[in-house]
């Protein structure tokens, strides 16, 4: 029998890009992001593409089910990672976030919602996108990364992690918020948690050292052990990496640590054994993705809802025909 855990979805929802790019109006704050100067705009898209198409078919090979969704536009060079636009949780409720980058936030698609809906049991959509007009900005788990069995909330203050949004989304979904300030080696601020930490059901990899106050840095080591998780401290070149973002997630024969190939080699033998007494690690080979700053578990979008019976997706698919994206719950914005 597989063994059910709060952390671990066992879908999930991915976008594949059709014309994929390096987002130039991020790099400010993004220290991840790349170039290839050998690569035209065509090659790099036809890459995306492909690589995106193997994490999904990976995760499908594993039981995991994935709702793929395709992206033809120019104007959304990050759509690849939706994690940063909304979130999904147990009791029928969904998050819509809001972005740093004006250039991200018609990232947020009415179609993707829908379908979750009609899938689903949506009881709630919270959107926090009108706070965008505050200059207030929250990305979602990347800029947070959850303890769903313990109810914690984990953010590095950056551009993309306001601490008092992060504070009304934990106090809507009943988290308890932990703050803390990361940087790189050369005093940049780390843009996205995620790409600093990962928390599964029995492990958490971190980059601790790059958890600028040491009180903090023992605070957050210290609820991780606390949850009783093994955990597995990355150094920066690991995180630089992507080690820290990877996502567990629960296929057909149990859970498994999904990361990119180059955050796999980076591990050393006692880190993956250590992962891999609570699960085994997948990699897939993201290396033109990675160029934009993010990797695998910015790709991928946990879906921690119930599923419908056919007789109410039929229902909820008669409502959203109709315009009404939040049927059959309902849409506050906060």
């Amino acid at each position: 029998m597989i063994g059910q855990s709060a952390q671990a979805p066992s879908a999930v929802v991915t976008i594949r890009p059709h014309r994929f790019s390096p987002n130039p109006a991020t790099t400010t704050d993004n220290a991840f992001q790349g170039t290839d100067p050998t690569r035209d705009e065509v090659s790099l898209a036809s890459d995306a593409f492909r690589e995106a198409t193997a994490v999904a078919d990976v995760l499908r090979a594993h039981g995991v089910r994935v709702h793929m969704f395709e992206d033809e536009t120019s104007d959304r060079p990050d759509a690849v990672f939706p994690n940063n636009w909304f979130s999904t949780h147990a009791g029928g409720r969904i998050a819509l976030y809001p972005m740093y980058s004006p250039s991200r936030r018609t990232e947020r698609r009415p179609d993707v919602v829908r379908h979750l809906v009609e899938t689903y049991r949506v009881q709630e959509v919270v959107d926090y996108s009108p706070l965008e007009l505050d200059g207030t900005f929250l990305e979602g788990t990347g800029a947070m990364v959850l303890d769903h069995v313990d109810r914690v909330a984990y953010a590095a203050r950056s551009n993309r992690a306001n601490p008092d949004a992060l504070h009304r989304f934990c106090s809507q979904f009943g988290y308890e918020p932990v703050v803390f300030d990361a940087a790189d080696g050369a005093g940049q601020a780390i843009y996205h948690t995620n790409v600093l930490m990962c928390i599964a059901s029995d492990v958490a990899l971190v980059g601790l050292d790059l958890i600028t106050d040491p009180a903090r840095r023992a605070l957050v080591e210290g609820r991780l052990r606390a949850s009783g998780r093994r955990v597995v401290a990355l150094d920066e070149q690991q995180v630089r990496d992507f080690a820290g973002n990877a996502i567990e997630v629960r296929g057909r024969r149990g859970r498994l640590l999904v990361m990119s190939r180059r955050a796999a080699a980076s591990l050393s033998p006692t880190q993956r054994r250590t992962i891999e007494k609570s699960c085994p690690i997948v990699d897939v080979d993201v290396p033109t993705i990675e160029l934009a700053g993010g990797s695998v578990r910015c790709m991928i979008a946990g879906v921690h809802l119930a599923p419908r019976e056919v007789g109410s997706r039929r229902s909820a698919r008669a409502g959203a025909v109709h315009g009404d994206v939040g049927a059959p719950g309902s849409l506050a914005s906060v």
